[in-house]
């Protein structure tokens, strides 16, 4: 019989509508009520924190990575979070860089409150259950499932703000699907690396480009910066306006990591005119492979907690090489 812990830390997934409407917090997590037997799976419940997804930050979930680590040494068969959706891919990549990915650990959370009509929460936990219970998930990651679909926890995204297939995959696709007989692998990732880190550092950002940018944002940024993504144009490229402001912070020894604000494909340096990404790969900047803007910070985070800097921290960052 396999034996599945299930990490409850709040979300949609454990709200109420109430009499107006509005979806709020329940003060005790109707999650916690789910069977605690699936047949041959066995699932022992723990409440780790009651957080709406915005309230969750890098420390909570190390929180989490922590306790996953705790319990694999414990034997533990597989791992389930409940996770609200709107950071869900974010502590799910965040998971996925600092636990061992020997036993399956599953996120997974619902974009209908448990009480509203069509709730499907419930559905989705048991579909990750399963999922954490599957020999095939052992070895694959952090996985993410919602709506019996399988995705990576690399290069799932949020992109519906109320639909319950809400998560995709772009370019690639999940890889698998939950079927009435149970889960099916399909495709695995190439590479996963693991970064058991102790401590998350601070100061971390995210700018997005537009068009008509120039360096104010990037000179506003706090001197105690530890690191900044770029979620930058087309291919990757830059306003030229934003050049000087650019460079001062690399020769400040902040590491600046760049994406494309495109919905698919990566950030490359194609482009050689000024603000392309020629020159900002030139200027120090790393390109980030496949990353978006959210991931590529959360990586960021890690490797910088990890005591990576410089050209070791660049080809961490880079998605192509772990």
């Amino acid at each position: 019989m396999k034996h599945i812990l299930a990490l409850h830390t709040g979300g949609t997934i454990s709200m109420t509508e109430n009499a107006a409407g509005a979806v709020v917090p329940s003060t005790n997590n109707p999650m916690m009520a789910v069977p605690a037997q699936l047949q041959d799976i066995t699932v022992s419940s723990e409440e780790i924190f009651n957080l709406p997804s915005p309230h969750v930050t890098p420390e909570k979930m190390l929180t989490l990575s922590k306790r996953i680590r705790q319990a694999e040494v414990a034997g533990i068969d597989g791992v389930v979070v409940t996770h609200g959706t709107d950071t869900l891919e974010e502590t799910a990549f965040f998971l996925d860089l600092t636990t061992p990915s020997t036993i399956p650990v599953v996120v997974t959370g619902a974009m209908r409150s448990s009480n509203e009509i069509g709730a499907d929460g419930n559905y989705n936990f048991l579909s990750a259950v399963r999922v954490a219970a599957s020999d095939q998930a052992r070895g694959m990651g952090c996985l993410v499932v919602m709506n019996d679909e399988i995705h990576t926890a690399r290069f799932v995204t949020k992109t519906h703000t109320t639909n319950v297939s809400t998560f995709r995959t772009p370019s690639f696709g999940p890889i698998g699907l939950v079927t009435k007989n149970g889960p099916r692998f399909f495709e695995k990732l190439l590479q996963k690396g693991m970064a058991p880190i102790d401590h998350v550092v601070a100061n971390v950002y995210l700018l997005k480009a537009y068009a008509g940018m120039d360096g104010t944002l990037f000179d506003a940024l706090p001197k105690e910066t530890a690191g900044l993504v770029i979620e930058a144009l087309g291919a990757g490229n830059l306003p030229p306006a934003t050049l000087p402001a650019l460079q001062r912070l690399l020769q400040r020894g902040v590491p600046v990591v760049l994406v494309s604000r495109c919905f698919n494909g990566m950030a490359e340096d194609i482009y050689d005119y000024e603000g392309g990404g020629v020159g900002l790969k030139q200027m120090g900047v790393t390109f980030c492979q496949g990353l978006n803007g959210q991931k590529a910070r959360i990586k960021l985070i890690v490797g910088l907690s990890s005591g990576l800097s410089g050209q070791a921290l660049a080809e961490y960052v880079n998605n192509a090489v772990s």
